[in-house]
C-alpha cells in the first residue's frame, strides 16, 4: 500500500513518541542507552522509523519523550532530526524527563510522559494527537489512521496487529465487535479473545494511539487526580476508554507501507537479542522482509560524513569481500569475509577473518584471524586477534552472554576479562 494523497489530516496532528524505555530484555546492548537509541539496519536508530513514518505520512510537529540513559538518543536526534522549521509551522521537540509536574518524579508511566507535557503541546495546538512507541521497526501510513479515526468518531483509535491467537499471550489484546469496536482490553491474557470470523487470530496492540487533542487531555488530567492509577496508556487509559467511550482498532494490514517486492505487512518489536539479531539479519535477504531501498517511504537517520566502504586484497584465502551482507560508509574489508552480515559505520575487519552472520555495530575493529558466527558486537569493540566464537557453545557461554538461540552478545567489558 502507497501513501495516502494530500495528507490533510496530518497537517493538523502532532506525533508525539514514547522513547524513555530502556529495554532490559536488550541486555548489556541497552547498558549505556535507551532501546530507541539502539543501532539497526547498517546506519539507522531503532526510533528512525517511528519519526520516519510520521515524516513520509505528513505529519511536521513531533516530540519525543525521552528519561532512560538518553544522551546518545538526544545527540542522535539533535544530528539526524535538526531539518524542522518553525517558520513552515513545523516542530521538532525532545521530552527529557525534567520534573515540570512534581519536584520528586519523573515520568510516572507512557501517559504521564504526555502529561506533564500538556502546556508545550498546547503551544502547537494540534488537533489531533499520534502516540507512537519509539522502539519498533515498521512502515507505516499514519494519515491513514487518522482518516479511520475521524471517519468513524471514536474517542481513541488503537492501532492493531493480527497475529495468531496464542502468540498474542504478550501483548495487549483488542477483543472487538464486527465492526472492529473495542469492547474489551486485556493485558498479556493467557488466553486471548479471538476475532470475530477468524477466531484462530487475535488483535494486538502496537503501541500507537490516535487520539483528539482535547479529548486526550481531558482523560490525562482525569488520570493524573486518580490515586489508583499507574499513569499508563495501555493499562489505564484506553481500558478506561473502552468502558467509558468509544475505542476502535485500525488494522496494521489497512496502512502497512510495502515497496513492490515486499509481500507482507513487516513489523518487530527488536526487543530481546534473538529478536533484533533475526530483524537486522532480515534485511540481508535477496528479497528484504523490510526494504530499505524504498525511496518513495525513505527512513531517515543521521547523515554520517565518512568515506566509501572499501574491499582490499585478492588472492587466495586473502580477499577482501561480502556476500549477502549490509557494508555500511566507512568500513575497511581487507583480505576478509563478511557472509549474511550486517558491517554498520566504520568496521574494520583485519586480513583472514570472518563473520558470519554477524551484526557489527559502528567502530569495531575485527583482529587477524578472528572467526565468529551469530554474533552481535557491541560499538567500539576490538575483537583480539585469532578470537573464534560461535563453534563451541560451552566456552562462548562462559565468556559472553549467549542466547537459547546460540546469538552471543559481545561487549567491551566481555572482551577485557579475557585479558
Amino acid at each position: 500500500m502507497r501513501p495516502a494523497s494530500g495528507s490533510p489530516l496530518a497537517r493538523d496532528a502532532m506525533a508525539y513518541v514514547l522513547a524513555g524505555g530502556r529495554g532490559s530484555r536488550l541486555r548489556e546492548l541497552t547498558d549505556n542507552r535507551a532501546k530507541p537509541a539502539v543501532y539497526f539496519g547498517g546506519k539507522a536508530r531503532i526510533i528512525d522509523f517511528a519519526l520516519s513514518n510520521a515524516i513520509n505520512s505528513g505529519i511536521r510537529r513531533i516530540g519525543v519523550a525521552t528519561q532512560y540513559k538518553a544522551h546518545s538518543l538526544i545527540r542522535h536526534m539533535q544530528r539526524a532530526w535538526n531539518f524542522m522549521r518553525p517558520e513552515r509551522n513545523e516542530s521538532f521537540d525532545i521530552l527529557p524527563a525534567s520534573q515540570r509536574i512534581s519536584e520528586l518524579l519523573w515520568y510516572e508511566g507512557t501517559a504521564d510522559a504526555v502529561y506533564q507535557n500538556i502546556d508545550i503541546i498546547e503551544a502547537h495546538d494540534p488537533k489531533y494527537m499520534v502516540i507512537l512507541a519509539g522502539d519498533h521497526v515498521y512502515k507505516m501510513d499514519y494519515e491513514r489512521m487518522l482518516q479511520q479515526h475521524v471517519n468513524s468518531g471514536a474517542d481513541v483509535t488503537v492501532g492493531c496487529l493480527v497475529v495468531p491467537r496464542m502468540e498474542a499471550t504478550a501483548f495487549g489484546v483488542m477483543h472487538v465487535d464486527e465492526t472492529d469496536r473495542i469492547t474489551a482490553f486485556v493485558e498479556k491474557p493467557a488466553d486471548p479473545p479471538g476475532i470475530p470470523g477468524q477466531e484462530d487470530m487475535a488483535l494486538a496492540s502496537m503501541g500507537i494511539y490516535v487520539f483528539d487533542t482535547e479529548f486526550l487531555f481531558d482523560q490525562l488530567r482525569r488520570d493524573a487526580a486518580d490515586p489508583e492509577s499507574n499513569r499508563d496508556f495501555g493499562g489505564d487509559i484506553i481500558p478506561y476508554i473502552v468502558k467509558h467511550g468509544k475505542a476502535q482498532a485500525h488494522r496494521f494490514t489497512d496502512s502497512c507501507i510495502r515497496a513492490a517486492e515486499e509481500i507482507g505487512e513487516y513489523w518487530r518489536d527488536a526487543g530481546t537479542l534473538d529478536a533484533y539479531f533475526e530483524a537486522n539479519l532480515d534485511l540481508t535477504d535477496t528479497v528484504p522482509k523490510l526494504d530499505m531501498y524504498d525511496r518513495e517511504w525513505p527512513i531517515w537517520s543521521d547523515a554520517v560524513v565518512a568515506a566509501p566502504a572499501k574491499f582490499v586484497h585478492d588472492e587466495e584465502g586473502r580477499r577482501g569481500h561480502a556476500i549477502s551482507s549490509l557494508i555500511s560508509n566507512d568500513c575497511i574489508v581487507s583480505g576478509a569475509l563478511a557472509k549474511r552480515s550486517l558491517l554498520m559505520t566504520g568496521v574494520k575487519m583485519g586480513s583472514f577473518s570472518c563473520v558470519e552472520e554477524g551484526v557489527i555495530l559502528p567502530y569495531c575493529n575485527v583482529g587477524r584471524h578472528v572467526r565468529l558466527k551469530r554474533v552481535i558486537v557491541d560499538s567500539g569493540v576490538r575483537i583480539p586477534e585469532g578470537l573464534v566464537v560461535g563453534e563451541d557453545p560451552e566456552l562462548d557461554a562462559k565468556r559472553f552472554r549467549r542466547t537459547e538461540s546460540g546469538v552471543c552478545l559481545i561487549t567491551k567489558p566481555m572482551i577485557d576479562r579475557l585479558a
